[in-house]
Order: C-alpha cells, then sequence, then structure tokens
C-alpha cells in the first residue's frame, strides 16, 4: 500500500507527465502550421511516450491500491519564434522533469518503499534517454543552423520516426 505522502506525489507527475504530453502537442501543432511536418511527426510521438508515462504512474498507483486524483492540466503556450527555440525548451522541460523523478525516488527512498524506488528507476533511466534524444535534435539544429534549406533536411530525417 502507498503512503499517502507517496501517493499525492505520484498522482502529481500523473498530472506533470500529461502536461509534457500537451506541451508537446502544441509543438507539433506549431510545427504543422509551419509546414514543418517531420517536426511535427517527432514532437507528436513524443506527446504519445509522456502520455504512455503518464498511465504507467496511473497504473501503478491503482495497482498498489492508491486513488487517482486528477487535476487540471495548464494550457501550453502555443507560438515560438524558430525550430531552435522549440527544441532549447524541450530539452530544459526534460531536464525539469529529471529533477522531477529524481524527488520522486528520493520521496521513495525517504518512506523506504521499496516498489515504488523500483518502479521509479525505469523512469531514471528514461530520461537519460528523453534528455539524449531532445539534446541530440538541437544539437543538429545548432550545427546546421536555424536555417530554412538546412531544416529541410533535418524535418525529413525526424520524420522517419516511428
Amino acid at each position: 500500500m502507498l503512503s499517502k505522502t507517496m501517493e499525492e506525489a505520484l498522482n502529481r507527475q500523473v498530472n506533470r507527465e500529461f502536461y509534457s504530453a500537451y506541451l508537446y502537442l502544441a509543438m507539433s501543432a506549431y510545427f504543422e502550421s509551419a509546414g514543418m511536418k517531420g517536426f511535427a511527426q517527432w514532437m507528436r510521438i513524443q506527446s504519445k511516450e509522456e502520455r504512455m508515462h503518464g498511465e504507467k504512474i496511473y497504473d501503478y498507483i491503482l495497482a498498489r491500491g492508491g486513488k487517482i486524483a486528477l487535476g487540471d492540466i495548464e494550457a501550453p503556450r502555443a507560438k515560438w519564434t524558430s525550430a531552435g527555440k522549440v527544441f532549447e525548451e524541450v530539452v530544459s522541460h526534460e531536464q525539469k522533469v529529471t529533477g522531477m523523478i529524481h524527488a520522486l525516488v528520493d520521496l521513495a527512498i525517504r518512506e523506504k518503499d521499496h516498489a515504488s524506488f523500483e518502479m521509479l528507476q525505469w523512469f531514471v533511466k528514461e530520461q537519460v534517454e528523453e534528455e539524449a534524444s531532445a539534446g541530440d535534435v538541437l544539437n543538429q539544429i545548432n550545427v546546421l543552423g536555424d536555417v530554412v534549406g538546412h531544416l529541410f533536411w533535418l524535418d525529413h530525417e525526424l520524420g522517419k520516426r516511428e
């Protein structure tokens, strides 16, 4: 059984994961409106992954006999000035989420909640991948320059993500 403190913290993280999904969906819409379908595809898939993360924690709360408490999801911004600015925000956001996951791990340790600690290890590893993936795209944008002709090639490459 989850402690009340752990249950509340995990419910907050469900909300944060769904906010991440909402943010990435907004970024996908931004890229769609800019005619950058590959970037939009990359962000759409990222949004789906974040929903899956939220559902994974949701299912875990239920499996441990906890209660789900869904809260409002903050509306994300809808406009950016460039692909580079979008991915700077993605990298920053993923770093913030990593901090949130680490705080949950710290809480699990304090609560002596070994099951939650173990479940959260998947997220610790996942965040390494999330930061690296977004960082790779940002590095490519920085190397290519946030120039339309160069971004056309990258847009094509990002569109291959499944």
